[in-house]
């Protein structure tokens, strides 16, 4: 699918939940979200449907997000599902990694290729602050369980404030290279106000390269993360609000002051 840029669409991530085992202090406030209701949420039928749509249409990158993911009850059969569609070369999903030790295994038996999982420093204490309530000993656990399962390469995103240079950056990447681990470094983002930058590692924030779609977990289809526009693919249905999409999506990200990084996966 090409935009009018010319650029190649072809990567869907997918927020299956605004729910969160965490409450990161640059994701979500202290006090909590108002939760969508459960009436609102795609149900996993809707979600592959949509996705075979997607992939039918060029798509052959799927990212399954949050929220947390795991969290959501039977995740691994949803997994299941989207990899059972013909044409998905890449398979992957971003997570906090605390449930990971539990569910590894499973999600690489569904079908799972890889995952990318969130990291801002190796410190107990300051993981405990930054997420308000973290254990970081799970995070190393379920970093172990995806790689004894196979989950391919393991990637870290590492959010941090101005550089990987940066005294807790520079000890995830220690990390990272201990444990032969892929490492992204994820400028600190401010959607109403603009502010992002390029991931370094990675090809997030280059909007003359981006080839991302998003799916909220109610059902609105976003062509950027930095735009207020989206689709409801419930109304219009999925075919037509895949093609508004792609037709309308910008050339450049500028704000978005109607969702957050917990309701649209970043």
């Amino acid at each position: 699918m090409l935009d009018k840029f010319d650029r190649n669409i072809n990567y869907l991530r997918i927020s299956v939940t605004d729910r969160c085992n965490l409450r990161c202090t640059y994701c979500m406030p202290e006090e909590g979200i108002q939760l969508l209701r459960h009436a609102d949420i795609l149900t996993f039928d809707e979600i592959t449907h949509f996705t075979r749509v997607a992939v039918e249409n060029g798509v052959t990158k799927v990212r399954i997000t949050g929220g947390e993911p795991l969290v959501r009850k039977g995740v691994t059969a949803l997994v299941r599902m989207i990899s059972d569609i013909e044409g998905i070369e890449d398979l992957s999903m971003t997570t906090n990694g605390v449930l990971l030790k539990q569910f590894a295994q499973e999600l690489k038996s569904s079908g799972l290729h890889r995952v990318n999982i969130s990291l801002d420093t190796v410190d107990p204490i300051k993981f405990a602050e930054i997420t308000r309530c973290g254990n970081i000993n799970d995070v190393f656990e379920g970093i172990k369980a995806a790689k004894e399962a196979g989950l391919l390469p393991v990637k870290i995103n590492c959010v941090v404030k101005e550089s990987k240079e940066e005294e807790e950056a520079i000890a995830v990447t220690r990390f990272c290279k201990v444990n032969d681990l892929e490492i992204r470094y994820i400028r600190q983002m401010d959607l109403v106000k603009g502010h992002f930058s390029r991931v370094i590692g990675g090809t997030g924030g280059e909007c003359h390269l981006c080839n991302r779609l998003r799916l909220t977990a109610n059902g609105k289809l976003k062509p950027c993360l930095f735009d207020n526009i989206e689709f409801d693919i419930r109304e219009l249905g999925f075919e037509k609000a895949l093609k508004m999409a792609i037709e309308t999506k910008p050339e450049c990200g500028s704000i978005n002051d109607t969702g957050a990084f917990y309701n649209i996966g970043g």
